[in-house]
């Protein structure tokens, strides 16, 4: 897979479509590769007519890990000490600008999801001449009064360090039984077949971790999504126990002229069940631009 170097870090991207075509970015979330963006759902967008791209954060994949900086300590994160924080999610919007003018794509159509639509937003209000529209899906505005886990315990979403793989895949899959969508079906081998692409391909809990302390450690973006002026749709599902859908309603609230798309039944996943009706959400508003 190829490489781009961006604010001194190594992200490995992947591309469908034609080059000649508008680029659509594709910011994955949490702890998640460029391939939890399903195949399907990325052709489904070449097919709209969009050169899509879609990446590895930095610390997650293939993408350049940063165990140099040292672990977070999560049981002082999660009593609310954050100074174990190794970076921040301007730094993970700081890779993302990179990557669009390494790639030479601007302005670029930002489609993110979760941790990556809170990057996407943080990109829009930086570097609005970077971004053609924006597209935030499950994901919230940093105002802790929204958007919050409905799950009984977070610390589920951390991988064991010291998990072998099947131990991994099989936690991969009871996270995703929980946050995955009720109103959607996906298979029980489905689950399992995904997460063991996911550790076979790369299995990094620090870097987890990391990007954990940057997501609970960032401000309030209420304020900077107030002056977005790009075109904008907030996609979120109505299940959502990882991020509440008062965390999708507050985003759209907050950006001019946004559109809002709820999904009733949909979790914090991407089921094929849903692909048509996001896809068709992202590519009407992109045409916005």
């Amino acid at each position: 897979m190829p490489f781009v170097r961006s604010n001194s870090v190594d992200l490995c991207y992947e591309t469908f479509g034609d080059p000649a075509d508008p680029t659509m970015l594709l910011v994955m979330g949490l702890g998640e590769q460029l391939i939890t963006w399903p195949d399907g759902f990325c052709a489904a967008l070449a097919a709209r007519g969009f050169h899509v791209v879609r990446f590895d954060n930095r610390d997650i994949g293939l993408s350049t890990w940063l165990d140099h900086l040292g672990d977070v300590d999560l049981p002082a994160l999660f009593a609310g000490d954050p100074s174990s924080a190794r970076y921040g999610l301007s730094d993970l919007a700081a890779d993302t600008i990179g990557l669009i003018e390494a790639l030479g794509v601007r302005p670029a159509h930002l489609v993110g999801v979760s941790m990556g639509g809170m990057i996407a937003q943080l990109v829009a209000a930086e570097r609005p001449d970077l971004v053609a529209s924006l597209a935030s899906i499950s994901s919230t505005t940093g105002d802790r009064s929204v958007g919050q886990p409905t799950l009984d315990d977070v610390s589920v979403l951390m991988p064991r360090p010291d998990a072998d793989h099947e131990a991994a895949i099989a936690a991969d899959v009871s996270l995703y039984r929980l946050i995955g969508s009720p109103g959607f079906a996906t298979s029980e081998e489905e689950r399992v077949a995904s997460a063991a692409a996911k550790v076979r391909r790369a299995y990094h809990p620090a870097g987890t971790a990391r990007q954990f302390a940057a997501i609970v450690t960032a401000a309030d973006r209420t304020p900077r999504l107030r002056t977005l002026s790009v075109p904008t749709v907030v996609v979120h599902g109505e299940a959502d126990r990882m991020v509440d859908v008062s965390g999708g309603r507050a985003t759209a609230a907050a950006v001019p002229d946004a559109e809002l798309v709820l999904i009733a039944g949909m979790g914090h996943d991407l089921p094929e069940g849903v692909w048509d009706r996001i896809v068709d959400a992202v590519a009407t508003n992109a045409a916005r631009a």
